[in-house]
């Protein structure tokens, strides 16, 4: 669903006219080396720039169009020893991140000519990442590839904009941001809506729509447990209007992710939105496949920009957690959001069918006045990198957590509260590392180990990064 990585790739050479012309070809023939393993593997995207860099004007020519291209990071190509200041230029008017590559033969010094421009970069403060062997090895194109993949997220961050529909939530100091500081940092703009557009829209939604998505519903849920008071049909159809409510507010604002308050105004007067927490996350609902759209409940922006750059990662639906309880007797922390999550985990299949033949749709709890279902499953296991963005004194940092998703006797999620979905999650250390240091109540997963992918794309936005554990 989301665009491949583009990366710029421009060799650089010699000064010297002369040398240069006895050396172009060594240096043409490992960018050809890069293009071409690159476009094998198929993950990335590449552009080339128009010809090699041998002079400061050729430097600044070729940075700025690779600029102009579009790219997310520039590589700078090292086959034989090539004047320092060349890539100081393509680093000053090019587009990072940027990754110095070299050979290491020892017919050429371009592991040496790396190692000079690293100098100059470090010189201007200019933060750069570096790789050193043979290119054809998928170890080494491998780096590569990861550059080209954060720095994707990264790029693609720049210019998007939050839907922050609702305000703070519940108290939470963790949960609201800075405006400022996310156009700064991010490079994305914050967009303050009301709930009450939500509302307002919900009436306008076709009541043939309504019918389809109660009727998929009702196909295809493994239960929905009416209770002819908090959950009847019609409070599942008000809160399939608020879904498709949310929908129509995303498309005609330009929305790339949301933030949705809910608590109290919504949950005690209107209807939780739970459904629409679920099937925003979900690559799915009933009008078909879709590309998920990162959904914080509780209005928290810093959940959602951690989802978002899973998202951006991944290319899978993310889940929202909130922390709930240590279990002694399986070792697992227990995640229970208060009422959805992305029915995607319960079955971890692009089907709807398969995920939704676990899922249960409960009768809201009593506090949640305004009635309405809290979508039940248990996550599916797996390995999973838990994440979440937090602050120290108004300075980011992201904690990282690897864990083993597992499954339990389904009577565990009664311990709790059995309406909500459960993530059952083994962390690789003490439960109380996780309880003396983590610096919220809501934090964020995907399946898969990404968490040098992390680190990396942390070190591109100048993020502190903790990974519990290590």
């Amino acid at each position: 669903m989301g665009r491949k990585p583009v990366i710029g790739i421009v060799g650089v050479s010699d000064g010297d006219m002369e040398v240069h012309e006895t050396l172009k070809e060594i240096v043409q023939a490992q960018v050809d080396t890069i293009v071409e393993e690159l476009e094998k593997d198929g993950r990335i995207e590449v552009v080339r720039a128009e010809c090699l860099v041998n002079s400061v004007q050729s430097a600044k020519e070729q940075a700025e169009f690779l600029n102009k291209q579009g790219v997310d990071g520039t590589v700078i190509s090292h086959g034989v020893f090539a004047f320092p200041n060349f890539s100081a230029i393509i680093a000053k008017f090019g587009k990072g991140p940027f990754l110095l590559c070299a050979n290491l033969n020892p017919d050429w010094p371009g592991m040496v000519s790396m190692l000079a421009a690293g100098g100059a970069l470090d010189h201007l403060g200019i933060d750069h990442f570096r790789v050193a062997g043979d290119f054809r090895n998928p170890e080494i194109l491998g780096k590569i590839v990861h550059f080209a993949r954060c720095a994707g997220v990264v790029n693609r961050l720049k210019g998007q904009k939050y839907g922050l529909i609702g305000g703070r939530s519940l108290g939470m100091y963790s949960a609201t941001v800075s405006m400022q500081d996310w156009q700064e940092k991010f490079g994305v703009d914050v967009d303050h809506m009301d709930q009450s557009e939500i509302v307002r829209l919900a009436e306008e939604v076709p009541e043939k729509q309504v019918e389809k998505a109660f009727d998929w519903l009702s196909g295809h849920c493994g239960e929905i447990l009416y209770d002819g008071n908090r959950l009847t049909p019609e409070k599942l159809k008000e809160q399939i209007r608020h879904y498709e409510a949310v929908k129509k507010i995303v498309r005609d604002n330009s929305y790339d992710f949301v933030g949705v308050k809910c608590h109290y105004e919504m949950s005690r007067h209107y209807c939780t939105e739970c459904i629409a927490a679920a099937f925003m996350n979900d690559p799915y609902d009933w009008d078909g496949e879709k590309e998920p759209v990162a959904y914080a409940c509780e209005a928290d922006s810093d959940a959602a920009m951690t989802m978002q750059i899973l998202k951006l990662l991944t290319d899978d639906p993310v889940l929202f957690m909130d922390v709930r309880h240590y279990d002694s007797d399986y070792d697992v922390m227990v995640f229970c959001n208060c009422g959805s999550e992305s029915t995607y985990y319960a079955g971890r299949s692009k089907d709807p069918e398969e995920n939704l033949k676990k899922v249960k749709l409960y009768p809201c709890l009593e506090i949640y006045a305004g009635g309405g279902c809290h979508v039940n499953c248990m996550t599916s296991p797996g390995q999973a990198t838990i994440a979440r963005l937090n602050r120290y004194k108004g300075k980011y940092r992201m904690t990282v957590i690897p864990a083993e998703f597992v499954s339990l006797p389904e009577e565990k999620m009664a311990e709790t509260t059995r309406e909500w979905p459960h993530v059952f999650a083994k962390l690789p250390f003490d439960h109380r590392i996780f309880l003396e240091r983590f610096s919220a109540n809501h934090c964020h997963a995907v399946y898969g180990d990404c968490i040098d992918e992390l680190k990396t794309i942390c070190r591109m936005l100048e993020i502190d990064v903790e990974v519990l554990g290590e």
